[in-house]
């Protein structure tokens, strides 16, 4: 459901080259990494292209890194609290198999920050991400160095629900789409199945009574269905943690979580062109998006006829892509799936 582009300027900004080893070779390009800006909506959004080391004049693969939700960053972080580098792991993955990433600071974060929306950020909704990932995909579908019928899109958790609707509406149609812990059911029924468990494991605990647990589940239900229907939420019988999180989706958030929850993504997998290649993974330590909420959107994409490798099931791998050996980079089993999906 993007709403229509109002602004749409793309702007390379300066370059800066990184080191890299062995690449002094004639006609072969060093590897580097360059800022780049972009115009939408009234707002300049910066990023970071990374162009593996190729030869001159080469046309590479390409692909858009898009982050999960919440004020996640270019890299994949929270500052200052998480710094999982998420997405710049990605990069470093993708840059390995000699395809160049586009990542940027979406609104809220890093260099970009609000933007236009700085004096009103109650305005700003879901599509308006939409909006700034598309244009990052003209972006990086213009640079000399990208082969425009080799783009892809990867993206974590909300991100990839992003990149869901991206791929059933840009322009040239991505190759192929990573999407890595989606975001596959909607938003609210996602908090609400999140929460449940989390209340299911207090209970468990002794922290909270069988009749506790139900009453809580029941205010849990309740406030989802308020927000759907646009009533303030009756937070009573809710424990704080719990309710604070309703209160949070209410006020300056109400429409970025109404718009966001008004997306169901299995029913968006029918835009996609027959033969894209896609990869989802779901990870078995993975608390906040389980396996079982993938399930209607695997089949979805079954029906639309995507390509493989499909759903991946990743063993010990948790939310941001990491496993207990594996705490600061990305799994074996991450990685091992990546090189399926970007195969020839």
């Amino acid at each position: 459901m993007p709403l229509r582009l109002t602004a749409l300027a793309l702007a390379l900004a300066f370059v800066t080259a990184v080191p890299a080893e062995a690449q002094t070779r004639p006609g072969l390009v060093p590897a580097a990494d360059r800022e780049v800006a972009f115009t939408v909506d009234g707002t300049t959004t910066y990023g970071t292209l990374h162009v593996p080391a190729h030869r001159s004049g080469q046309r590479l693969r390409a692909a858009l890194l898009l982050p999960g939700s919440g004020p996640t960053d270019r890299n994949g972080d929270q500052p200052p609290a998480l710094a999982p580098r998420t997405l710049a792991q990605l990069a470093d993955a993708f840059g390995g198999e000699r395809i160049a990433t586009l990542r940027f600071d979406k609104y809220g974060t890093g260099r970009t920050g609000l933007g236009a929306y700085r004096d009103r950020p109650e305005t700003i909704d879901y599509p308006a991400f939409v909006r700034q990932a598309e244009a990052a995909y003209a972006l990086l579908r213009d640079q000399p160095e990208t082969d425009p019928h080799g783009l892809l899109i990867a993206g974590h958790s909300e991100g990839a629900m992003t990149a869901l609707l991206l791929g059933g509406t840009v322009r040239p149609r991505p190759a192929g789409l990573a999407l890595l812990q989606p975001q596959a059911i909607r938003m609210l029924d996602l908090v609400a199945l999140q929460l449940h468990s989390q209340i299911a494991e207090a209970t468990r605990q002794g922290l909270f009574t069988p009749e506790e647990q139900r009453v809580i589940d029941e205010a849990v239900d309740a406030a989802v269905a308020a927000l759907r229907a646009h009533r303030p939420v009756d937070t009573t019988g809710l424990p704080p943690v719990v309710a604070s999180v309703f209160t949070s989706f209410q006020g300056v958030n109400a429409r970025f979580v109404e718009s966001d929850d008004a997306i169901d993504p299995p029913q968006k997998a029918a835009a996609l062109r027959p033969g894209t290649r896609v990869l989802l993974t779901c990870g078995a330590n993975d608390v906040q998006v389980p396996c079982v909420t993938t399930d209607r959107l695997t089949d979805a994409l079954r029906r639309a006829h995507a390509g493989g490798p499909g759903r991946v099931r990743l063993p010990g791998v948790d939310h941001l892509l990491h496993d207990a050996d594996h705490t600061d980079t990305l799994a074996p089993a991450v990685l091992d799936a990546l090189r399926r999906f970007t195969a020839r």
